[in-house]
């Protein structure tokens, strides 16, 4: 026992800010999990994070180098890193970009322990108000915002608004309502028929020939 211990009055908890360790992670995940609920994705910072948690902000970045989006993720414990997806989407060729995003998608889904999770998730948006504004905020920032920004094209909001209506919409009715003819689909039948619809919307293109 430190002579600063001997000192501390019987039955009071230390003061100051939480020092490191997995106590610590887990303290800033539930601050942040309650963050988000009550302000949403944009609204919620990361030093305001920090100060619920009583950490230091500094080790909220060492935790979660990935900042915001990193964080929110993990208290949604999505079994994939979307910021990792969108940077793959975007390393090919922009004229195949709607394609490279389906065909993404649907491979992350792929896995049925994955597809679990991201079900829940899903399902979740659609009966919590507060899980839905987070996850149309960090989709609509972190994910298909960031790709239509990318290309550089107009109304880059919009576009990727129009896409992620798209892909989600898809995603409810293959995975979670389980239409049949979209359930059995494969793979390459879905982003040959989205794929093409996906790049009008990211990119001023025509969908096929008319």
């Amino acid at each position: 026992m430190t002579s600063r211990d001997r000192q501390q009055p019987a039955g009071t908890g230390r003061r100051g800010r939480r020092p490191g360790g997995d106590d610590t992670r887990a303290a800033i995940i539930e601050a942040a999990r309650a963050s988000f609920a009550a302000k949403g994705y944009d609204r919620a910072s990361l030093r305001g994070i920090a100060r619920d948690a009583g950490v230091d902000p500094a080790l909220v970045h060492h935790y979660f180098k990935g900042g915001k989006a990193e964080l929110f993720v993990e208290t949604l414990a999505v079994p994939v890193n979307p910021a990792a997806l969108v940077d793959r989407i975007l390393a090919g060729d922009p004229e195949r970009l709607g394609w490279r995003l389906i065909e993404t998608f649907l491979t992350v889904w792929d896995p049925p322990d994955r597809r679990d999770s991201l079900v829940a998730l899903i399902r979740s948006s659609m009966t919590s108000d507060d899980s839905a504004r987070m996850l149309r905020e960090f989709l609509g920032r972190e994910v298909f915002g960031r790709i239509a920004m990318s290309v550089g094209a107009s109304d880059p909001l919009l576009r990727g608004s129009l896409a992620a209506s798209q892909v989600i919409g898809m995603a409810v009715m293959r995975y979670v309502v389980k239409l049949p003819a979209l359930a059995e689909a494969s793979n390459e039948q879905i982003v040959a028929r989205l794929g093409p619809v996906l790049q009008h919307y990211l990119l001023d293109s025509e969908i096929g020939e008319r």
